[in-house]
């Protein structure tokens, strides 16, 4: 079956063209370099994962819920019933990923969160794989695996006795995550900021009964505004928008940005030195996302390039 047929199979209505792949990558980039502060926020707060989480959460349903009116003139009520499945897919696996990740960096140090983070890739490549039968080029998946190893290597030289419950919360991070990519690149013309309020709503209402309403002083209140009103809305909407351009596989290349940015955000703003595995990691991932992106773009057009005989 052909990429394309493959689309249509599964009701994908747009085909990205190649000279829009560049736009995808700039998108998920900037998306997850903005999603990289949200550590950051979350130890800056201060306080438990459920009062984050809904202060986050209602954040993002102001934030969202302005984009979804003004932006794409729709009400949140009406999408919800016209939408059906896939908007419910992306708004529940959107606000499991979001607490899932918050609670784990409550739990565990931020440079081993981020660094599982980073494994994503190859989980959004499988998943895409089999939910939407798109196979990665070889140059892909070569790129992957070089991410792969520049995660391991931070891993190696950052994490000091990781706890347990945070590491698999980080895990089921990347398990919803690569669940929205491949759910927003099966349906590119989903309301964007339909799904992403729907997310922050389904957060919000399942956090406010556990909140700790005395644990909410003014400096959680300016963390939590800081993520959830412009950080992590903004980076989130670049993010999901970026599989309309890319393959789900090359999107998910770029989080591994996510666990670069993040380190150098705790260095800057915690004085959480990084060793020198992590530089070499950090340059082991970005030569991976090099060869996974330009060098495929190359390689195509030196492909289309070659006269037919």
């Amino acid at each position: 079956m052909t990429q394309e047929r493959s689309f249509r199979a599964h009701g994908v209505n747009v085909k990205p063209a190649n000279h829009q792949r560049p736009q995808g990558w700039f998108l998920a980039a900037a998306g997850m370099l903005l999603v990289s502060t949200d550590s950051i926020f979350v130890r800056w707060a201060d306080t438990d994962a459920w009062t984050i989480a809904f202060l986050v959460g209602v954040c993002g349903v102001v934030t969202q819920g302005l984009g979804l009116r003004f932006h794409e003139r729709l009400a949140l009520r009406k999408l919800i019933v016209g939408s059906g499945r896939p908007l419910w897919v992306v708004g529940v696996l959107g606000a499991l990923t979001q607490l899932a990740f918050i609670a784990s960096i409550t739990f565990t140090e931020i440079a081993n969160a981020v660094a599982i983070v980073g494994a994503m890739p190859l989980m959004a490549a499988m998943a895409a794989f089999v939910v939407l039968g798109e196979r990665p080029g070889v140059r892909v998946m070569f790129a992957i695996t070089v991410t792969i190893i520049g995660v391991l290597i931070i891993v190696a030289g950052s994490i000091r006795g990781p706890n347990l419950v945070g590491d698999l919360l980080a895990v089921g991070a990347i398990i919803g995550f690569s669940g929205v990519i491949v759910t927003w690149r099966q349906h590119p013309d989903l309301s964007r900021f339909g799904g992403l309020a729907l997310s922050s709503a389904i957060m919000a209402a399942v956090s406010l009964p556990l909140v700790n309403w005395a644990a909410i002083p003014g400096r959680t209140l300016v963390a939590c505004l800081g993520m959830g009103l412009i950080f992590n809305p903004l980076g989130r909407l670049l993010h999901s928008t970026a599989p309309r351009y890319a393959s789900s596989a090359e999107v998910a290349l770029f989080t591994p940005t996510e666990t670069v940015a993040a380190t150098l955000w705790a260095v800057i703003f915690f004085q959480e030195w990084p060793s020198w595995q992590t530089f070499a990691g950090g340059l082991t991932i970005v030569i991976g996302v090099f060869v996974g992106t330009v060098g495929e773009l190359l390689n195509r057009q030196d492909a289309h390039s070659v006269p037919s005989t």
